[in-house]
This record gives C-alpha cells, structure tokens and sequence, in this order.
C-alpha cells in the first residue's frame, strides 16, 4: 500500500494551497480517508476525514469553514483544498486510510488509521 501526499509548499497568509494524496495498493473506495498535520514539537493531529462515498465529511475546529476535504474513486485520490491559510497552520500534513464498516465511533486518534502517507510539508509565513 501506497499513500502519496504532494501539493505542499511555502505560502503567504491568507493564500490556498490543495493538497492531493494518490493512493496505490489498496481498494480506495473501501477506505475512511483522513488528512492529519504534524507541527514541530507537537503530536500528530486531526484534520478532516471523508467516508467510502464522498458524502460524509469531518473536520477539525480549527479548520471548518476553510479547509474542504474531497475524494474522487476513480483516480484513487483524497484532496485537501485549504483557504485563507494562517501561519499556525504551518505542519507536515498526512494523509491516510481507515478500513472500517461504520463511519461512526472515534476518527481523530491517529491510531485509528490502517495506512499512512510519507506527509508534505506546508509552510504559511504572516
């Protein structure tokens, strides 16, 4: 199993950035996907997560309303599109997949997840 994370990169405050995860190896459509980033000195942390069909989606506080997480099954791919981009956003950001039955129950401990992307690196400056 391969999960690809590209898109990162080095931004001004208030920029976008789409982040796309490429994933090889495993039935897509049959897999939670998650977006988690990672700041120095931090734990890993939630991002958004979208269910098998695209319909269902979560995120964190800290991004509702700027970042929107889409899939497209037949490419293999998850994508994280961020707007109005602020410095604290800066991380290493992950993508990953979740092998369950029900979309309900805990999604945010990075433990959940089955496969892990290598991360790419997105930096905000103000």
């Amino acid at each position: 199993v391969q999960l690809q994370a590209s898109g990162g990169g080095l931004v001004q405050a208030g920029d976008s950035l789409r982040l796309s995860c490429a994933a090889s190896g495993l039935t897509f459509s049959s897999y939670v996907m998650g977006w988690f980033r990672q700041a120095p000195g931090k734990e890993r942390e939630f991002v958004a997560r979208i269910n098998w069909s695209g319909r269902s989606t979560d995120y964190a506080d800290s991004v509702k309303g700027r970042f929107t997480i889409s899939r497209d099954n037949a490419k293999n791919t998850v994508y994280l599109q961020m707007n109005s981009l602020k410095p604290e956003d800066t991380a290493v950001y992950y993508c990953a997949a979740d092998w369950r039955t029900s979309y309900s129950g805990t999604y945010y401990i990075p433990g959940e997840y089955d496969y892990w992307g290598q991360g790419t690196q997105v930096t905000v400056s103000s």
